[in-house]
Order: structure tokens, then sequence, then C-alpha cells
């Protein structure tokens, strides 16, 4: 302890009372004594962010260093500050912090591969935010924790304390979150959404991994009983954690893995699952993880019985749970696997045109890694009638720091290497868009991951696209033939072909920002309509 003392008072760090790893017990008590914290009828905890009840991306910052500048993708994703103006974030967040009675101190581990995995401190003011890193940071052992010694990266959580735009012209608003990738250091001010911490870290391993000949990734990973690995990619919405996390196969991770000469692992020591509309039914092993010791940001629940409501979502769509990875009963620990057999990406396609599953050839896959197609449910903004369409390189473009062709030669490299299988599978809308056609039956994508599994569609008849070039597989156990087909799903075919042709027209155009650095095989890969 006199060792993490002196640590922090180099950092700057001079608050009197310091508690350091406490247990998640005492992180109950400070939550509810100081936090407004509460104790759920499962045992959760269930807590607020506030305000801001989602990520900040615009406001996140790098440092533009001459060391790093040359690597990174600047533009709307990666947003330079100068190391001038990062250290006077970073000493607002410090001066901030020293003003507190009481400040929580978690180390934890970023990796699971001891090779590659790197040393995470997060200093914060609220006890619900160390919970939250407790359980999505690799946890040490006691040893480990005495022999910690100085970590690789220090997050300085100050996120009750507003940014001051008049700082500086790249900081616009009164959040900022800020990165310098050679300090070491991670600055939070103006928002207290936990989820930043995690995506921080992530943000540090997709620069730090590459450097080193690692792929970092924005994806779940499960293991069957036979040793197959399969990856599931995929925005927010689009069923990542909820696929992989099933019964008949161990978890390895629910969303960030990396991928070496040996095999995958994962960088988080926990989960970080959507509770939106969450039931026992549809996702058991969710649904029992939030028990005591899990973190429920932003959920509603009866004041009285206090038992959650997962439909409510009049705070916000994006209610989450944070819990340890070893609450899933069937999770891998250590969280590693072997090389993956099957790349799954997954697409909510809210226009009703992606068949339920397609085979891809390796252009394919790299055309579609690199688009990191999904859609948002249309609604949800006055005037906006139609689905909106969301592509993220990568399926994490928010995450990502080098150019998404780095990330996607490296996949290619792999499944080059390892002879694994890339699939296509819309989990999204059939029989038409979104508001007249019906979502895809979980049980009827199940069935497809069961089948994807089980080597039912490798070489199964299949019918090509004609929107696409995609090989759509015309038979698979427990699915209706009907429902394979897009097209047949839909009661006006001249409808469905305005919508595929529009959709077409939107992957043209979001390709268009990388075709100079794709290589002609690639960009042949995209749509044929």
């Amino acid at each position: 302890m006199q060792e993490t003392k002196k640590q922090l008072e180099n950092l700057g760090i001079a608050t009197r009372r310091i508690l350091r790893n406490p247990s998640p017990a005492q992180l109950y008590e400070h939550s509810i004594l100081h936090e407004h914290g509460a104790i759920m009828a499962t045992g959760a905890l269930s807590t607020s962010s506030g305000e801001k009840t989602g990520r900040s991306p615009n406001d996140k910052r790098i440092v533009a260093h001459p060391q790093s500048s040359g690597d990174i993708w600047w533009g709307a994703v990666n947003m330079k500050i100068d190391e001038n103006t990062f250290m006077l974030n970073r000493q607002r967040a410090i001066d901030y912090l020293n003003t507190r009675d009481l400040l929580y101190v978690m180390d934890g581990y970023a990796g699971w591969a001891p090779k590659y995995r790197i040393k995470i401190r997060v200093i914060c003011e609220q006890a619900y935010h160390a919970l939250f890193m407790h359980n999505m940071l690799i946890r040490p052992s006691l040893p480990e924790l005495v022999e910690f010694g100085e970590p690789d990266y220090v997050i300085y959580n100050a996120g009750k304390f507003p940014a001051d735009p008049d700082v500086s012209p790249s900081i616009g608003s009164r959040t900022s979150v800020n990165i310098s990738f050679e300090r070491g250091e991670f600055v939070i001010l103006g928002t207290q959404y936990a989820g930043e911490m995690k995506k921080g870290v992530f943000t540090v391993m997709n620069y730090l991994m590459p450097r080193q000949g690692v792929l970092s990734m924005h994806c779940s990973a499960n293991e069957g009983k036979r040793g197959d690995v399969s990856l599931f990619f995929g925005l927010s919405g689009t069923g990542k954690t909820t696929l992989s996390t099933e019964r008949n196969r161990t978890l390895i991770g629910d969303d960030e893995h990396c991928w070496t000469d040996d095999g995958i692992f994962n960088i988080e020591g926990g989960c970080y699952a959507k509770s939106i509309h969450l039931s026992a039914d549809n996702e058991p092993e969710i649904y029992h993880a939030i028990r005591f010791g899990t973190v429920l940001e932003n959920a509603v629940y009866d004041d009285r019985t206090r038992q959650v409501d997962f439909r409510d979502a009049s705070l916000t769509e994006n209610t989450r749970a944070s819990y340890p990875i070893e609450f899933i009963p069937n999770a891998k620990v250590p969280s590693v696997g072997g090389h993956p057999k099957n790349l799954i990406f997954l697409t909510c396609d809210a226009f009703g045109v992606l068949p339920p599953v397609s085979r891809l050839t390796p252009a394919q896959a790299m055309y579609h890694f690199i688009s990191g197609y999904t859609a948002k449910v249309a609604g949800t903004e006055v005037g906006i009638a139609d689905p909106v369409p969301n592509f993220s390189a990568c399926f994490g473009a928010a995450f990502l720091v080098w150019h998404p062709t780095k990330y996607a030669e490296m996949l290619a490299e792999r499944m080059r290497n390892h002879g694994s299988r890339a699939w296509l599978v819309n989990t999204g809308w059939s029989g038409g868009p979104y508001g007249t056609g019906r979502r895809m039956s979980i049980q009827h994508t199940r069935a497809i991951i069961d089948a994807i599994h089980a080597g039912a569609l490798d070489d199964c008849p299949a019918a090509v696209d004609p929107n696409f070039g995609l090989e759509v597989p015309t038979a698979c156990p427990n699915v209706p033939p009907d429902a394979l087909i897009a097209k047949n799903t839909w009661p006006d075919p001249g409808a469905y072909d305005l919508a595929a042709k529009k959709l077409c027209e939107l992957f043209r155009k979001n390709f268009a920002k990388y075709e100079l650095d794709a290589s002609r095989a690639i960009r042949d890969a995209g749509p044929k309509g």
C-alpha cells in the first residue's frame, strides 16, 4: 500500500483517504450511502450515470505526438488534441479529484494472455465506477496485487467535473475524453457513463496490439465441445452478446478480443450486456447473471419491490449490466481459445433486404468487414420514416486507432493461414422493412448459428443473391426454406427490388472512402444490384 501511495503522489493524487481494490461488498455500501445506489431484488446494484447515458464519441481526443501520430487514422473517429491541452485537462481532473474526501483505486489487467496483457490503474471518486472496472478488468490475485508495481496506463475519472471549452478550440463541449499513448494516461471529464472507461481501454489495445503483430477485434467469442472457436462481430443491437452466450458452448468473452499466432484471448474480465427487453426465456444466462456483484446502469425498477422492469426505456434504450465473466455458468476461464473456425458478421438490416445467412468468400468477408453495416431503427427522430443505415468499419470504427484496412489485412492473413470461414447473418427485418416487416425470429437465428457450428451449411445447396452476389443456403435445419431467401418473404417483390437497389447504393457510397486502399478483389466483392 505504501508503494501505491507513493506512486499516486508522483501522479499528483494527494487525497488523504484512498481505498485500493476494495471488495464488491464495500463498494455496495459506499454506493448506497453516498451515490443513491440501490440493491435490486436479485442482489444487483442499480445506479445512474446522470445526464450522459451513452458514450460521447464526438468528445474523444488523442494527443497528436510525433511518436505515434503517423500511425493514427486521423479524422472524425480520432480527433487531435495538443499535448499542452491534454496536460491542462489532466491537471483539471487531478485538482478536482484532490478535493474529494475519498478516492477509489482499482488495479487490473487488460488481456488474458500474459505475454500481451497490460496493467491498468483506475482512479475515481464513485464507488459504482470502481465496481464497474472491478468487473470489466481482469481481477489480479492477492499475490499479483502485492507485486502489481507501476501500471502501464492510468485512468483519471473525474466525470462529475466538467471540462472547460475555453481552454482550447479542440475541446468542443463540457465533456472531454482524452488519451495520451506516450504518457500512458486517459482523462475523463464531464461524463459519468461508465462505458467510457471500458472503451478507452479497448482503444488503447487497438493501438498497442497491431504494433506487436496482434489483431484486436470488436467481437464476442465462444467455443464448442470439440474446441472449435467462433467469433461474432457486430455493432450494438445486432445480437453479439446474446448469440455468443448460450448453454451448449463455453463463453470466451462478449465484446473485445485479440488474435495472436497462438489463438485468441479476451481483453476483458467481464461482460457489459444490453439489458433492455432482457428476459429469462430468450437470454437465460445473461438474465441470471444479474445478481450480487453486477452493476445495473440506468435501469428502471419498482421502488418497493426492487424488481427491475427491463421493458422500460424511459431513461434510455442503452440500459446495461456489467458483471464478471464467471457469472456466466459456462464461461471459460482463463478466457483464451484456439484459432477461430467461424467468423460470423452480424447485421441488423432494418431495410429487410439481406438474407438471414450467407456464405462469404474471402474477398466478400473483407468487403463486409470494412463496411461494418447495420441499420438503426427508424422513427427515433421526428420526420424520419425510413431505416437509418450505420456503417462502422471493422464493426467498431469508434474504437479503431489505425486505418481500417490495417485491421482488415491482418484479419485476411489470419483467415488464410488458419482456414477460417466467414458468414453474414442478418438479425434484422424480414418480409419488409421496419414498420411493415417483422424482426427475425431469435429461434431461427439461433438455429442458423447452430447449423454453422455443426457444419450443416458448409456445402449445402445455395442460391446466389443477385444484389450482393452472396451465396445463400437454401436449406437449414429448423428454419423454413421460404425464410432463407429474403425476397420470398416480401408480399410485394417489386418493393423488395426497390429497397435492395437503395441498400446497394448506400454500400457503394460508404465504401468509396476505402476504395483507394482496397484491392481489386475486395472492390469487386461489393454489391451487384
